[in-house]
């Protein structure tokens, strides 16, 4: 009985092949889209954690310095006092991070880059080795010391021993932090009597650039998701019918004796191995996806948080486990509600000639009380959350709220549009739409979750770059900028320029924490540059005269927000407290920045040099320059910057960054595009019924397609039309909510009309694509098909 029962329900996909085509596709691109965002996330992450366990970022405490350098003498002195550290010099080489560790104290040693041979190990101490990946040796000059190939390496990093790094780097006798072993003596003397100028940082837990990123990798999930979700709609349509159009096989194996349970377990079974065939087909694409993406990806996180991510995918179970099981509790989630019905229906019930799809209907003053609750919990949200996870509930509530809502308003709308009506002709248009919309209703929503996304990235995105031009005009004040090798170049430098240029203004830096943040203080010149660009979100009175003077300091929005510092407070700069006299806005930077005059900046740590020079000159003059110094001081082409370039550069990082999250919101609208297609094509066949009689009384097949065609743009319009308020609301949540709490910085709103335009065009577009086939099919329908529906019990 079993065998012929399975046999009766899998002839309905033989029947309806374009059903099966609508369930695999739509679960497949689902499927797809989720695991393609998850296997970027896993590739980052991993990452990550190479990076963590190669450099033992995190892991172990660390003794650091204000401004990042420590005197090797330091080094000596803490090793006699009994303290078990190892020393770490970091810094950049041809673009390249190297970072220079003792293998014989480091508490990782170089055995997590596969060099726990005892002679390469040896050798790595007499005459220094380069470990790295291939990838990064390509990005390296020419250097006579052995390279080693190890993918265990983190990406962009070259791992050396501490004597070959001071070498390469010119870093002699300087350290940049000593990594401390988990075990120590009993007995030692403490830090503060052998370097009281040092700092102690306790280790972490994980990575600090994992849990910097967390923000960006929960925005790739969010959009995953939200994919998901369009193609769950796909998928729970085409199950519903496929119910719909089985109530006769059903009726007929209950009636002859075919148990409910077991009936339910085989349709059960059924949907199991078509959501595995669809799992593994999504999970194929999302490869495709991932490795399309994962480039831009690379790109966004080494220009947001400055850090490494392999450009290579790499099948992890992580990512496609989750593929598949998702998939499975998507279909799950689809064929709830029709398993449920299937499991309390009577005998006989589905006899009713009348589709369960239609039955929405009764349930709607519940959807539409349901759509009215998580709106007004996403409102709430807003008004007293606080937090990422609050931000992106609200986010969740709002949407779904809406997609609920849809087809409740429409159907007023409708009904309006039926009152109105002045023609018999016109009162059936109505009428039959209204008729349709429940078995459209699921399409209508995947279109307005995909056309609010698309509007609510956009401008969050296009109001990103609008305000980051202005802050890179601000900040890019000035025309030339030049960087030197060393210390010694500078100064010749800065002396042979002051005669040439209007004006040089050294850019000078040191690295400490501020309130338990890790932050840059900058030292600019005392110069109308700074004023007349740097403009404050708040101030104190005369904010940049009593910087100038040395009574305070300015800090960045991302300082403020998290250190929670307001104007007046005061904060500790190598140990001197300075009041906060202005906030301004940093976009793009994920760390803390801190601004004072020179002359403090000199008094704080006077060991440091500028290497680094902003000129103020004639734009025009840039070429003649440019060939001076390239012949004066053999500077390479790297180390001398015009403006245009350094914006180009940033305005080209930006573009990539922002790469994914487009690509997302156009896989995303093509699968509403397609959600659409599929529920038109599958409706066209049942809705033979109630077209004959109206071909019957005289409209032509033709004109029946045509409007079909209308009835599609009629809907794609007033679902736009609802998308953009949608969209909208999304956007601020995105900029005012989400943005805020994951990197720091609000940024300004701005509306963007012809987008907006273009969208619903790119809507409209793709319901009349998707209602071009029905339209067709319907008018090459043949007389003798729609005269049969006369001739049955219908």
């Amino acid at each position: 009985m079993t065998k012929v029962g399975l046999q009766a329900l899998l002839s309905h996909w033989l029947r309806n092949p374009m059903q099966l085509f609508t369930l695999i596709v739509g679960l497949s691109l689902a499927t797809a889209l989720w695991s393609g965002v998850q296997a970027v996330n896993a590739e980052a992450r991993a990452s990550y954690d190479a990076a963590a366990q190669t450099l033992g970022e995190g892991r172990f405490a660390q003794i650091t310095s204000d401004d990042g350098a420590i005197p090797q003498a330091d080094y000596i002195r803490l090793r006699r006092a009994g303290w078990l550290i190892s020393p770490v010099v970091e810094g950049r080489l041809d673009g390249v991070r190297l970072i220079g560790l003792d293998p014989l104290t480091s508490p990782s040693g170089l055995a997590t880059m596969g060099a726990d041979d005892g002679n390469l190990t040896i050798d790595a101490l007499a005459g220094g080795v380069l470990f790295a990946t291939q990838d990064t040796f390509e990005r390296l000059g020419a250097y006579d010391i052995t390279r080693v190939v190890t993918p265990d390496a983190a990406p962009g990093v070259i791992i050396t021993d501490v004597g070959t790094a001071q070498r390469l780097l010119g870093l002699e006798n300087t350290l940049s932090r000593l990594l401390v072993s988990p075990t120590q003596p009993i007995v030692q003397t403490p830090l503060a009597e052998v370097a009281p100028h040092l700092t102690l940082r306790a280790p972490q837990d994980g990575s600090d650039v994992g849990r910097l990123t967390d923000s960006f990798h929960l925005n790739l999930t969010a959009f995953g998701l939200l994919a998901f979700a369009v193609g769950i709609f796909i998928v729970h349509g085409a199950i519903g019918l496929a119910f719909e159009q089985r109530r006769p096989v059903i009726r007929t194996l209950r009636a002859l004796g075919f148990p409910l349970r077991r009936l339910i377990a085989l349709i059960a079974v059924e949907l199991l191995v078509l959501s595995l065939i669809a799992g593994a087909i999504g999970v194929g694409l999302g490869y495709l996806v991932a490795a399309a993406l994962l480039p831009d990806v690379a790109a966004t996180i080494s220009g947001l948080y400055g850090e490494s991510v392999s450009g290579t995918l790499q099948l992890r179970p992580e990512w496609w486990l989750s593929g598949l099981m998702i998939a499975v509790g998507g279909t799950c989630m689809a064929a709830a509600a029709s398993l449920f019905q299937l499991a309390r229906m009577p005998l006989l019930a589905s006899a009713r000639p009348r589709a369960w799809a239609m039955q929405a209907g009764k349930g709607r003053m519940y959807q539409a009380g349901l759509a009215v609750g998580l709106l007004v919990l996403a409102g709430l949200l807003g008004i007293f959350g606080s937090g990422l996870a609050a931000g992106f509930g609200m986010l969740a509530a709002l949407l779904i709220g809406a997609a609920l809502a849809l087809p409740v308003v429409l159907d007023r709308v409708l009904a309006f549009g039926a009152s109105r009506a002045k023609s018999v002709t016109a009162e059936w248009f109505w009428a039959d739409t209204r008729q349709q919309l429940p078995g459209l209703s699921l399409a209508l929503m995947a279109l307005l979750l995909a056309m609010a996304a698309n509007v609510g990235v956009s401008t969050m995105v296009s109001s990103f770059r609008l305000t980051f031009t202005g802050f890179l005009d601000q900040r890019l004040a000035s025309e030339f900028y030049v960087y030197a090798d060393d210390a010694d170049q500078a100064a010749e430098l800065q002396t042979y320029l002051t005669p040439r240029v209007g004006k040089v203004l050294p850019i000078q830096s040191a690295n400490q924490d501020v309130r338990g943040l890790p932050s840059e203080i900058y030292g600019p010149t005392a110069h109308s540059t700074y004023r007349e660009n740097w403009l404050f979100l708040q101030s104190a009175d005369d904010a940049w005269a009593r910087i100038e003077a040395g009574e305070g300091a300015a800090i960045n929005e991302q300082l403020a927000r998290r250190a929670e510092i307001a104007i007046g407070d005061d904060i500790t700069l190598a140990g001197e407290a300075f009041p906060v006299l202005g906030i301004y806005g940093d976009y793009g930077n994920p760390i803390g920045q801190i601004i004072v005059t020179e002359t403090t900046f000199k008094r704080l740590f006077p060991d440091i040099r500028p290497n680094r020079f902003g000129l103020r000159m004639d734009a025009a003059d840039v070429p003649v320059l440019t060939e001076a110094l390239r012949k004066d001081f053999s500077l390479a082409d790297a180390q001398m910057v015009n403006q245009a370039g350094i914006k180009a550069f940033s305005l080209s990082v930006f573009d990539r960054t922002f790469t994914v999250t487009g690509a997302l919101n156009v896989l995303t609208l093509a699968v509403a595009g397609f959600a659409i297609l599929m529920s038109l094509l599958t409706l066209a066949t049942m809705r033979l019924p109630q077209l004959a009689p109206v071909w019957a009384q005289g409209l032509t097949r033709a004109r029946l397609g045509r409007i079909e065609i209308i009835r599609a743009v009629l809907l794609a319009l007033l679902t736009a039309g609802l998308a953009l308020p949608l969209g909208l609301a999304l956007a601020w949540t995105l900029l005012a909510v989400v943005n805020v709490e994951a990197f720091g910085w609000r940024l300004p709103m701005f509306l963007f009309p012809l987008d907006y335009a273009r969208l619903a065009v790119f809507a409209v577009g793709a319901a009349v694509l998707a209602a071009l086939w029905p339209a067709r099919k319907l008018a090459r329908t043949r007389p003798s098909d729609l005269l049969k529906v006369f001739s049955n019990e219908r």
